[in-house]
């Protein structure tokens, strides 16, 4: 059996229970108020923690999907993402001494010398990367991706990169949830659902884009604070010798004792549980937490994290909640996203006293 995606402190019939009282006292209110309401929520997290992936999550569930624009520009970068992973994983794998097979060697020496030149996609870089991600160094490389700056979803599009080249190749919807472009400056998401407008704002979460945050911090109803569980044993893009997860919780303990959400109710996702699961068989937390002692166990571990971040909010004068997420997984966010609904609804109706 797989994971358990999803936890929240009430169990889930109290929660069950709970949105059927709030279903109730919002059908006893339209009649009384036709006025729709406005809940603001602020996404915050490090860089390539699953922020921008809850967005498209929700561009999925509540704006009919994706433009015909998104499609085009979606399509470039997963191509032009497929010659720079392979010029990675190339790179990595002299490094780490794995060696190609002899009848790559030249077909490797070939591909280099074409992307010293340009990155750009071309056919004939394409049907270089097919022969060459066959070559099990670079699959060896992959697994040692903890080692040096790749993301984690481009084995996904590797594996696929023989529809990827097709001339009459177009995205879907999960492609471009695993497609990561780096978001810079502030985005807004609005839609409206519940006689409710919703504003999801997403903010970047590499270091540079960080002191845009402060502006976004006023007339925040419920704060996002997304964790990428699985990056335990990997070091900053913009640090090598800065663990990405105790990044992660140092970011969180500056938030959590920040006045301007001290009294915010605040929301934890602990994402890539997916890929949390399958690397805690092999690589220990305590790498990154020398107090850990739970072993390689995935339960153990998960607990331990999430605990973690708990013990650093005890300055928070509201609630806080958590769930294990996989941001890629539409069905699971969109149960995550219905209980962040509740609680949302919650927050509103005990702002107008209702509760």
């Amino acid at each position: 059996m797989g994971p358990n995606y999803s936890t929240k402190k009430k169990k889930v019939k109290d929660i069950k229970k709970q949105k059927k009282r709030n279903d109730k006292i919002d059908k006893e209110l339209k009649p009384k108020n036709s006025e729709k309401k406005g809940l603001t929520i602020l996404l915050l997290g490090t860089g390539e923690s699953g922020k921008s992936t809850v967005i498209k999550q929700m561009m999925i569930l509540h704006k009919g999907g994706f433009k015909n624009s998104d499609f085009v520009t979606y399509q470039k970068t997963i191509r032009s993402n497929l010659i720079l992973h392979t010029k990675t994983l190339l790179e990595a794998s002299s490094k780490l001494d794995y060696q190609l097979e002899t009848n790559n060697k030249e077909i490797a020496k070939e591909f280099l010398s074409l992307t010293n030149i340009s990155l750009a996609y071309n056919e004939e870089k394409a049907d270089l990367v097919k022969t060459l991600w066959q070559d099990k160094s670079l699959k060896l490389a992959f697994e040692s991706r903890s080692k040096f700056q790749i993301p984690d979803t481009a084995k996904f599009f590797l594996n696929k990169i023989e529809e990827i080249v097709e001339k009459d190749y177009v995205p879907t919807d999960q492609d471009i949830l695993f497609c990561r472009i780096p978001t810079t400056g502030v985005n807004h998401l609005t839609f409206e659902q519940d006689n409710t407008i919703w504003k999801i704002i997403d903010v970047g979460g590499q270091r540079s884009e960080r002191r845009k945050w402060i502006h976004q911090f006023e007339n925040v109803d419920l704060l996002i604070y997304i964790v990428a569980l699985s990056e335990y044993d990997q070091k900053l893009f913009e640090n090598l010798n800065v663990n990405r997860l105790a990044e992660s919780l140092e970011l969180f303990t500056r938030i959590s004792n920040d006045i301007y959400f001290e009294k915010k109710n605040c929301i934890i996702f602990f994402n890539k549980i997916d890929l949390f699961e399958e690397k805690i068989k092999k690589s220990d937390i305590n790498q990154c937490f020398p107090d850990y002692n739970g072993g390689l166990d995935f339960e153990n571990g998960k607990e331990f994290i999430r605990q973690k971040f708990i013990d650093k909010a005890e300055n928070m004068k509201r609630n806080i909640f958590t769930h294990f997420t996989c941001a890629t997984n539409t069905k699971n966010i969109e149960r995550v996203i219905d209980a962040v609904k509740i609680t949302a609804m919650e927050y509103i109706l005990k702002e107008d006293g209702f509760l």
